[in-house]
């Protein structure tokens, strides 16, 4: 519990105390907390926002700063959430990617397909309720808020595993099961960010940038080494590029490879998921809250251990800059969110799961009933992080996004649910 607790501690404590002081801020001087929001780092002709756009946004002319002819804006928003929460997304495609591709990854075999099964249906499911909800609310409003569909599909994975140890108990099958769904949820909302949430018009010419710097970052510094060192167990060479030249080579390309995305019109945030996978990495993977992940030495392990406390600074600043919603903006979208992740994935994860589990006959973990998927769905409706993210792409500044992001805030709200639930369906707690 100590483990799960120190990574709640560094990844979501920090976002949480951001974005409490952005809700505060945001309704008690909504006008200075916007003018940090949008302000202007840097003038340029390369990477942020049009310059046109900023000036809409802050009703201010560039020529006011000294600027009369640049094409961009580098705002405090943009910074944060399109460079800097690309290191965020870098661990959560790290989680992922060891998951699906180690041969004892949590996400092979057969183990993973009712959980996959399940995580399908906690997508359908709160699109479905979104999009339904929306659509009774006639064709202006669906119109409004559609774009929006995406919002109630993501769980938070550390507060949905915390809640899901506090529900079910440290040794509770349901736990694992919980846990391989959301890293499975992360994966598809990577996707889903990558196609339907592009930041700009598309120029797909442009990830051959990305990846050229992926290939040629693994040729170099990977597949070359290793082939150089082969038949000599001292591994002079790989040992030599480790040492020396470590993680550097691999974020010049990720500085590349950002920047294909940035001009490609895919959202920037997304930019380093191709470089992750070129980085070398152990033979096993332990598990995302296992002990003995943090002993790992592999380069993949020790560039997410040096990313640790950086990212844990990005989070805060996410919250600070992407959570200053006005309590008066609560309107239709939110309820829309709340009503996708509350009602739509709790149903859509037991629906699939029991299609998985039983009609499919792919069976549930020893120890774990039926009815106990829709407790796990309850639990992975706290969205928050992820849901946040897609709110402030999803929608262009102003009521309809306010509104949207609170219903992902309110979405801890679950959590006391997941409580409820598990003693309604007498879920009998499995210390570890």
């Amino acid at each position: 519990m100590y483990r799960v607790w120190n990574f709640v501690t560094n990844y979501s404590l920090l976002l949480i105390i951001g974005a409490v002081i952005a809700l505060i801020w945001a309704n008690t001087d909504v006008y200075s907390y916007h003018a940090l929001v949008d302000y202007p780092l840097w003038f340029n002709d390369w990477i942020g926002i049009e310059l046109r756009e900023w000036e809409e946004l802050v009703g201010e002319k560039a020529d006011a700063y000294g600027y009369t002819e640049t094409a961009k804006v580098l705002t405090a928003h943009y910074f944060v959430n399109e460079i800097l929460m690309a290191f965020f997304f870098a661990i959560a495609a790290k989680e992922v990617w060891e998951a699906v591709i180690l041969e004892n990854g949590s996400l092979r075999g057969k183990k993973a397909a009712t959980p996959l099964f399940a995580t399908a249906g906690g997508m359908i499911g709160p699109i479905t309720v979104y999009l339904g909800l929306a659509w009774m609310m006639g064709p202006d409003k669906f119109a409004l808020v559609a774009n929006g569909w995406a919002i109630p599909t993501a769980t938070d994975i550390a507060f949905s595993y915390l809640v899901g140890r506090l529900v079910f108990g440290a040794g509770h099958p349901a736990v694992r099961f919980l846990l391989l769904l959301a890293i499975a949820d992360d994966a598809v909302g990577l996707i889903i960010l990558a196609i339907f949430y592009p930041s700009g018009e598309l120029a797909p010419i442009w990830l051959l940038l990305s990846l050229t710097a992926a290939v040629g970052v693994f040729i170099l510094f990977n597949w070359l080494p290793r082939k150089m060192d082969r038949g000599n167990q001292l591994r002079p060479t790989s040992t030599w590029v480790r040492q020396k030249l470590s993680f550097w080579p691999y974020l010049v390309a990720g500085a590349l490879s950002w920047f294909g995305f940035a001009q490609s019109g895919l959202n920037p945030a997304l930019g380093l998921l191709p470089i992750v996978p070129t980085l070398p990495h152990a033979d096993r993977a332990f598990g995302l809250f296992a002990e003995a992940e943090q002993y790992l030495t592999d380069l993949l392990n020790h560039t997410e251990h040096l990313l640790k406390h950086p990212v844990e600074v990005v989070l805060f600043l996410f919250g600070l800059l992407n959570a200053g919603v006005a309590f008066s903006s609560i309107s239709e979208p939110t309820w829309l969110v709340l009503a996708g992740l509350i009602i739509g994935k709790p149903l859509g994860v037991l629906l699939f799961g029991y299609v998985g589990a039983h009609t499919l006959k792919l069976g549930l973990p020893e120890g774990m009933r039926t009815v106990d998927l829709f407790t796990i769905g309850c639990v992975a409706a706290i969205g928050f992080t992820v849901s946040l993210f897609v709110a402030s792409v999803a929608f262009d500044n102003g009521p309809v996004q306010d509104a949207a992001k609170m219903g992902a805030l309110l979405s801890f709200g679950a959590a006391g649910l997941s409580l409820i639930v598990g003693k309604l369906t007498k879920v009998q707690k499995q210390p570890g």
